[in-house]
C-alpha cells in the first residue's frame, strides 16, 4: 500500500461542492479504492462535514453523502482515549479549531499526509506533512 492520507472536512467539502481541489480528493479516494493509498478521517471530522452538508443542502443530501462516503475506501477512525488526548495536545499548542486538531493528531499518529486547503493548518507545517488543496478564490 502506498502513502497514507488524512482528509479533513475541507477536503471532503471541496469534493462534494465541486470546488477547487475536489478532483485531487477524488483521485486519492480512487487510489485508496485500488489499494494504492490509504485515506483516513476521524468521526469528529465526518461529523463536521455532516452538519455543514445538512446546513447547506438539507438532511436528504446529508443521507446521500453519508451513503456515498461509506461506499468509498475512506477509513473512518473512531475517537478513543489516545487520539482524543493527542488532539487535546495539538489544540493546546496551536490556534486551530477543535475538530481540526483531531485531523492533525490522526495525521501525526499515522505518519500520514494531511490533505486540506484550510489555512488554519499553516502553523503546523513544521510538525506535519501537508498537501495543500487550492482555495476558492486563490490563496
Amino acid at each position: 500500500m502506498g502513502e497514507t492520507y488524512v482528509l479533513d472536512s475541507y477536503a471532503i467539502l471541496a469534493l462534494l461542492g465541486g470546488e477547487p481541489g475536489g478532483e485531487e480528493v477524488a483521485q486519492i479516494l480512487q487510489r485508496a479504492r485500488e489499494g494504492a493509498a490509504r485515506a483516513l478521517m476521524t468521526w469528529v471530522n465526518l461529523g463536521e462535514v455532516a452538519y455543514i452538508v445538512e446546513r447547506r443542502w438539507g438532511a436528504e443530501r446529508l443521507f446521500q453523502v453519508l451513503g456515498t462516503l461509506e461506499a468509498t475506501a475512506l477509513g473512518l477512525v473512531a475517537v478513543e482515549r489516545d487520539l482524543a488526548l493527542a488532539a487535546t495536545h495539538v489544540k493546546a499548542r496551536y490556534p486551530l479549531a477543535y475538530a481540526d486538531a483531531f485531523a492533525a493528531a490522526l495525521a501525526m499518529g499515522a505518519s500520514a499526509t494531511l490533505l486540506t486547503g484550510d489555512p488554519e493548518f499553516r502553523p503546523l507545517e513544521d510538525i506535519l506533512h501537508i498537501q495543500w488543496l487550492p482555495r476558492v478564490g486563490g490563496d
